[in-house]
């Protein structure tokens, strides 16, 4: 199979993964800002990818500064955006298209991983935590029944100490009951991440199903010891989808 090369450009980072045969060749990521520096470093040594497919929520300037670095092996990025189904997900939002492209092809790579092939597939809450947490839920038909957005870890903590001159303190760490500013902003932080994806599980518990979250994004490794339930930590759901999305057409 013709190496794939897919993209996943978030608010802060891309990444990055070259796809042949039977598995990845490789992957990575890298902060947006030095994505022009890929072609000196990682991108040096790969193949010349025969596709390229991707989804970007970054915005233009990163559109632009991925496309230019892809010139050097003169492929033109096919940008994914959200559809009304495909690869078994029906996608329920009032208009499809304005789903986020990242949130739909980790909604494919969550309905590939688990349901799909199962004979009595079970509802996923499908979190991606980073810049912003996004909190999908995806029942057991393939349908996605919608989500919400909220501030990820690191802005909630920074609004904070934006708009309340009180609050400005040193960072803290996770404590169930804090006892100092510093931990009770951390641990707020986290305890309100946490409370939307249990509510989230919670409103897809259909009898005794096991209702599973996937986790991905740069913020996952710390929400991910506060969760009850059947979690499980996906590094790179988002390109797994895009390449689901690729490969099936």
């Amino acid at each position: 199979m013709s190496p794939l090369l897919v993209l996943d450009a978030g608010n802060s980072r891309m990444k990055w993964g070259l796809h042949a045969g039977h598995g990845w060749v490789a992957q990575g990521a890298t902060p947006n800002g030095e994505i022009g520096t890929l072609a000196l470093r990682e991108w040096q040594s790969l193949p010349r990818p025969a596709r390229v497919v991707g989804v970007n929520v970054a915005g233009e300037a990163v559109r632009l500064r991925i496309e230019a670095l892809l010139a050097r092996w003169h492929v033109a990025p096919a940008w994914l955006t959200a559809t009304a189904a495909a690869c078994g997900v029906v996608n329920g939002y009032a208009k499809p298209e304005q789903l986020g492209a990242d949130r739909w092809a980790a909604l494919v790579a969550a309905r590939r991983r688990g349901g799909a092939t199962d004979l009595f597939p079970a509802p996923v809450v499908v979190v991606n935590a980073g810049t912003a947490v996004t909190i999908d839920t995806l029942d057991g038909s393939g349908r996605f029944r919608g989500g919400v957005i909220l501030p990820g870890l690191r802005l909630m903590l920074r609004a904070l100490a934006d708009n309340t001159s009180a609050l400005k303190t040193a960072p803290g760490q996770y404590q169930d009951f804090p006892v100092n500013t510093a931990d009770a902003l951390y641990s707020g932080a986290v305890q309100a991440i946490c409370g939307a994806i249990e509510l989230a599980r919670r409103r897809m518990q259909d009898h005794d199903a096991v209702v599973k979250c996937l986790l991905a994004g740069g913020g996952a490794a710390e929400i991910v010891p506060h969760l009850a339930g059947h979690t499980e930590v996906v590094d790179n759901l988002v390109l797994e989808g895009v390449l689901t999305l690729a490969q099936d057409g």
